[in-house]
């Protein structure tokens, strides 16, 4: 009898320190439910084979939580911050490429390509590159094949290569990152000024 009344009593002190303790409210957690299932939304991905920014990583809601790869590489500011948090990571050869890519694109004239094409393989794809990206062995001998006559388009299958990277990779860190957040906030404050 002795033990059970030690059990009683020992159950109520716990009771009373337990009193003490907050608990989340019921719909504190139905909220984070809600805001996990957002993260997952955005998450999904669209891949096309044609285009030159192969998917959109965009969430399917009613609002745009996060801008996409595509629109943050043509924004300055948000592109600066993703500079500086891809040399944080040192992989900033990536966007170094993908930028170099697009102003071979919009070069005019065709004397101009030869010189610009072979700046860009030596740069970045040659095995022995200063600022090497990761492809494939199969699009490094392409490239190399089309800087004979090279076109506008000989660098368009490492720069999707690149992008996807980014994309799946970089991107999806860089927006959880205090780069991010620091310009977002920043641009918000913005409008209120």
């Amino acid at each position: 009898m002795p033990k059970l009344l030690f059990s009683k009593m020992r159950f109520y002190t716990i009771k009373d320190l337990m009193q003490n303790v907050k608990r989340p409210r019921r719909s504190d957690v139905i909220l984070n439910r809600n805001r996990r299932k957002m993260d997952i939304q955005c998450h999904m991905v669209q891949k096309t084979n044609d285009e030159t920014y192969p998917s959109n990583l965009s969430c399917q809601s009613d609002h745009k939580l996060y801008p996409t790869l595509e629109e943050l590489l043509r924004d300055k500011k948000y592109l600066a911050a993703f500079r500086s948090f891809l040399q944080s990571e040192f992989s900033e050869e990536n966007v170094d490429f993908w930028l170099s890519c697009e102003d071979f694109k919009s070069t005019a004239s065709m004397d101009d390509l030869g010189w610009k094409a072979e700046g860009i393989y030596q740069k970045f794809i040659q095995p022995t590159a200063c600022r090497e990206i990761n492809v494939d062995h199969h699009i490094r001998e392409k490239i190399k094949k089309t800087l004979e006559q090279p076109s506008l388009s000989c660098f368009d299958e490492a720069q999707k290569h690149v992008y996807l990277l980014m994309e799946r990779d970089s991107y999806p860190r860089f927006l959880h990152s205090d780069a991010y957040l620091s310009v977002k906030n920043k641009s918000r404050t913005l409008w209120y000024i």
